[in-house]
């Protein structure tokens, strides 16, 4: 019996969260700040779930890590996709052989 008041007591607060912002805000948010934020949720959660990840799929964080700084860096400098998981993949291999 208490399984339902869980599933009750979920879908009720998922629910609550996605209705309230169609009920309530009916107007254009013109508030530049609201937009932006808003606009750069979706980015940050999947940052969020994504850097722990790629930081604690290696032996070592450390590899994981600086492999996370080397692929900043190839993609600031306008390296693309492929290039950008190859160099990652060299220097995960490289330094776990060394560590």
């Amino acid at each position: 019996m208490n399984n339902y008041i869980y599933i009750a007591v979920m879908f009720a607060v998922s629910y609550t969260i996605r209705m309230l912002p169609l009920t309530l805000i009916r107007k254009p948010i013109k508030n530049q700040f609201i937009q932006s934020f808003l606009y750069y949720v979706p980015y940050v959660t999947l940052a969020v779930m994504t850097f722990p990840a790629i930081i604690e799929a290696t032996q070592t964080p450390v590899s994981g890590a600086v492999a996370l700084a080397a692929g900043i860096i190839a993609a600031w400098c306008g390296a693309g996709l492929f290039p950008v998981s190859v160099i990652c993949c060299a220097l995960v291999f490289v330094i776990e052989l060394f560590v």
